[in-house]
């Protein structure tokens, strides 16, 4: 079904994959280095870098698009910098908070924000319920050949020919400076595909088969995805989209397919069809490696709590329920942490399973195809008066006219299902909430932990599995007893259907203010939108202490900083500080909180050797023979995980550990680039420790010549470990590539700071 190549590949004249070992046997003279500018990859980044070093891109983007969790945190960074006008198309969606049903005034109060920044910094606005943030821009922006930055993971429209990056704030807030986003150049991967989906299979199916099979691998992390082969023309675009924008759950860093006619029609259609050009690779290209998926295998897929890589195929669920279900109710134990449970094999009833809701919605589920698809599957059918409910959220404004104005909203609605508007709440614990204990099905991006709005720590725990919208349908259509689409006649569904696109919702709703910006309006700011606090330059040494301890194989930035009810605070960063690792370790923010008052007492003139207990710890350093000077030594509490930083783009995974005296990560790897690059925009240290870590919370890391070191090539940082027991031992640290801005913005504290001094500010 899915293949992974070791090695490097070679795609000749578009359907010949030729291993790079066996280049010369079959002719092919261009070396990788030669090839690799054949992909669709390798023009688009050197189409936008402007470094002059096609290995060191630093790349301007074609437009941006934020939410409303992450827009007013972006302007107010870009505000504290000496912006005074959005030098590019940026896109402020109200889709995350739109619900306004946590905090009293305090979404709305975001929302109005939004729109004040949008008149005097000439933004677009869309206010809440006209659209999904990534439907909108695939509608309006999306291009052959263009890039997209966007404050969202899930920032891919590779579909319609258009490299798009889902980062962290401060990446969107340099481009608002008109700074660049600086990476190496990154691998590209072929995903090569084959053959036709077979009538019921989604592009839910498809994304979770790829990402069942490279996930665990890390086998595209941090890379491109370029989608190629003949398969692509056995699926029309809204299709492609689908899968595409599943791409992230595989930690890869952006995507692009190869273009045709139908990529054509689909802009054409939405009154951009000057934004289309064929973009396919060159007659020879090289890939660093190779996903080949034949779609005529890929079965209806279901990936069980919690991650989207934890899939299998209904029919082998099926086949072995009790066993599998055991394996997720063990996992859910650690969510649950002895606080909360989840029971999963007691839903088995007969041999089959009962699940108690249906969603299907937002960025992938809730497309004009899929839900077409699902009402033709509940046309005349009836999801019952049990437990089991589905709400169907189309994406767009534009798409749930088009699908009332055929019909197909009746039939959804006739058949017992709740159509509701546009909103993202459903992929990210604020909407639609399963009962404690429940099970829910879910055609949208993510099922981390939390993610369907439970609190394992206030005993309460459900979970989410994610499906295709048509083996949904098929299972509602069962009175929520797990079937696949497939298990209904192969007649039930046809992928062809005409679509329409309306756009009188965005002419009359959205406000299309770029480049009308209006300095003399005023930001109408809310009581709970709060400025960033005042970060300070990193000191020549510092200390740090271990205020958590994270053994997990992967931690999310759900963990981080959970989503749901928490999105309330997004715009008072210390408000929001109150929620860190409050699902995973609910005593580090007292911990943190403590570092802190230490050191703001420290910046204000007090010894550091001032407080018992880190006089014990200087003691012990010069014990050991190691120099340290506590008046000149900076304070701050330190995260270590294995592996943190799946997930979210939210750049509030790493500002919230800031604000409350966060200096540094140790880890062993870093799941993502983005999180890693959230940590250094917001002045903290991106440590690395090969090995497993030899301290324990409330110990000490001293880590002298920091700054010296940023000016090094950071291999090998000497650090010194003081155990509560008073004794120390030496560790080596290091850090991954830094770019020189990076390392400047550590220097300096965070990237306000950066920015500040830069404009002389």
């Amino acid at each position: 079904m899915v293949k992974l190549y070791e090695g490097g590949v070679y795609l000749r004249g578009g359907k010949e994959l030729v291993r790079e070992s066996e280049a010369t046997a079959a002719g092919i003279a261009a070396t990788p280095e030669e090839a690799r500018q054949g992909t669709i990859a390798w023009s688009i980044l050197q189409a936008h870098n402007t470094s002059g070093d096609p290995e060191a891109l630093k790349i301007r983007f074609d437009a941006m698009a934020s939410h409303d969790i992450t827009f007013v945190g972006i302007i107010q960074t870009a505000r504290a910098s000496g912006m005074t006008e959005f030098p590019l198309p940026y896109v402020l969606t109200n889709c995350h908070n739109s619900l306004c049903a946590v905090g009293g005034t305090i979404n709305e109060d975001d929302h109005v924000f939004g729109l004040s920044a949008a008149k005097k910094y000439g933004g677009i606005f869309v206010p809440p319920h006209i659209a999904v943030i990534h439907s909108f821009m695939r509608e309006n922006f999306a291009g052959c050949g263009k890039m997209i930055l966007g404050s969202d993971s899930h920032t891919r429209y590779g579909a319609l020919g258009t490299m798009a990056v889902g980062e962290g704030g401060g990446e969107l807030a340099k481009q608002l400076l008109q700074d660049t986003y600086d990476v190496a150049y990154p691998g590209v991967v072929a995903i090569y595909l084959t053959g036709a989906p077979r009538p019921g299979v989604g592009p839910h199916d498809v994304a979770l088969a790829i990402i069942k099979a490279v996930f665990a691998k890390g086998y595209v992390k941090n890379k491109v995805m370029e989608f190629v082969g003949p398969g692509i023309a056995s699926m029309n675009t809204d299709y492609r989209n689908g899968v595409d924008v599943m791409t992230t759950e595989t930690t890869c860093l952006s995507s692009i397919w190869a273009t045709d006619e139908d990529t054509h029609a689909f802009l054409a259609m939405h009154g951009r069809a000057a934004d289309y050009r064929e973009l396919k690779p060159a007659d020879v290209a090289y890939y660093d490696g190779c996903v080949e998926v034949d779609l005529s295998s890929v079965k209806p897929m279901i990936a069980l709590p919690f991650h989207p890589s934890n899939a299998f195929e209904i029919d082998e669920l099926n086949e072995n329920l009790e066993d599998i279900l055991h394996e997720c109710e063990l996992a859910a134990e650690k969510v649950g942490g002895g606080r909360a449970h989840l029971s999963l094999t007691d839903k088995v009833v007969d041999g089959r399973l009962h699940v108690q809701q249906g969603v299907i919605a937002g960025c992938s589920g809730g497309n004009f195809g899929n839900v077409v698809q699902a009402a033709r599957a509940l046309k005349g059918a009836n999801t019952g008066c049990g437990e089991f409910s589905l709400s169907v959220y189309p994406t767009s404004q534009p798409v749930a006219l088009e699908l009332t104005r055929q019909g197909y909203v009746y039939d959804l609605m006739e058949a017992g299902a709740i159509v509701r508007t546009a909103f993202c709440g459903p992929c990210f614990g604020a909407g639609d909430t399963p009962a404690n204990n429940g099970l829910s099905i879910r055609h949208t991006t993510r099922n981390f932990p939390n993610r369907e709005g439970s609190k394992p720590g206030n005993g309460q725990l459900s979970a989410v599995a994610l499906m295709d919208a048509r083996s949904i349908a098929a299972t509602a259509a069962a009175g929520g007893v797990l079937t696949a689409a497939t298990d209904l006649p192969d007649e039930t569904w046809d992928e062809s259907c005409e679509y329409r696109f309306d756009s009188a919702p965005y002419d009359k709703r959205v406000y299309w203010g770029y480049g009308k910006a209006a300095p003399a309006d005023e930001l109408i700011e809310g009581p709970n939108i709060k400025p960033w606090p005042a970060m300070e330059p990193l000191a020549d040494d510092i200390l740090l202490r271990v205020c958590s301890k994270i053994m997990d194989p992967v931690t999310t930035t759900d963990e981080l900083i959970p989503s749901g009810e928490t999105s309330s605070f997004r715009s008072n960063p210390l408000g929001l500080a109150e929620f860190t690792l409050s699902r995973r370790d609910p005593d580090y923010v007292g911990r943190s909180k403590a570092v802190d008052a230490i050191e703001k007492r420290r910046v204000a003139g007090e010894d550091l050797a001032a407080e018992p207990e880190l006089a014990r710890v200087f003691q012990a350093l010069e014990g050991a023979g190691v120099a340290a000077d506590s008046a000149k030594t900076e304070f701050g509490s330190m995260i270590y995980a294995v592996k943190p930083g799946d997930g979210s783009a939210r750049e509030q995974a790493a500002s919230c550990q800031r604000v409350i005296g966060g200096l540094a990560n140790v880890v062993s790897e870093y799941a993502t680039k983005r999180y890693r690059s959230n940590v250094m925009n917001w002045g903290m240290l991106p440590f690395q420790l090969a090995g497993e870590p030899c301290f324990e919370v409330g110990d000490h890391l001293f880590v002298p010549g920091i700054r010296a070191a940023l000016d090094g090539d950071l291999a090998d940082v000497a650090a010194y470990v003081v155990r509560a027991d008073g004794t120390v031992c030496k560790v080596s640290l290091y850090v991954a590539d830094m770019t020189p801005e990076e390392r400047a913005i550590v220097k300096a504290g965070c990237l306000i700071n950066y920015n500040r001094a830069k404009a002389g500010l």
